[in-house]
């Protein structure tokens, strides 16, 4: 019989907090200084209370040859401890647009090997498959 790892710290604090993992119906597409650094059809979106969506790529959708990795470190008691990276791409350069949760708590397990950009550093465009219209 499979037993159930406890809940993040965050949830043990906070058991009501509202945390959703989904995949996104459509297309991700992060771009800096004119370089498409990742693109993907398979993206997910995080959903937290009282945060904006926060997407989340693939890592085989990211175009790691523009990306180095980072001193920098956070944590979050919902999702775990988050890495960084940096960017170099057309001559331009920017600390830490990437994160990923590469050993998230089980809450998060679906955005493991997955980066989030920072939409203030690069731009991330968001566009959801058009449904048919049926009259």
């Amino acid at each position: 019989m499979a037993t159930l790892a406890p809940p993040s710290p965050g949830l043990r604090r906070n058991p009501n907090h509202r945390l959703t993992v989904r995949r996104f119906a459509g297309t991700v597409v992060v771009t800096f200084a004119d370089a498409v650094i990742a693109s993907s059809t398979a993206a997910k979106v995080l959903r937290e209370e009282h945060r904006p969506p926060v997407y989340y790529i693939p890592f085989q959708d990211i175009y790691f040859e523009f990306l180095i990795r980072s001193d920098k470190r956070n944590h979050s008691p919902y999702l775990g401890d988050s890495s960084h990276w940096n960017i170099t791409a057309s001559g331009a350069a920017e600390k830490d647009v990437m994160w990923a949760y590469e050993t998230p708590y089980d809450e998060a397990k679906a955005i493991r090997n997955h980066g989030a950009f920072d939409p203030n550093k690069v731009r991330v465009d968001v566009l959801p498959t058009a449904k048919a219209w049926h009259p």
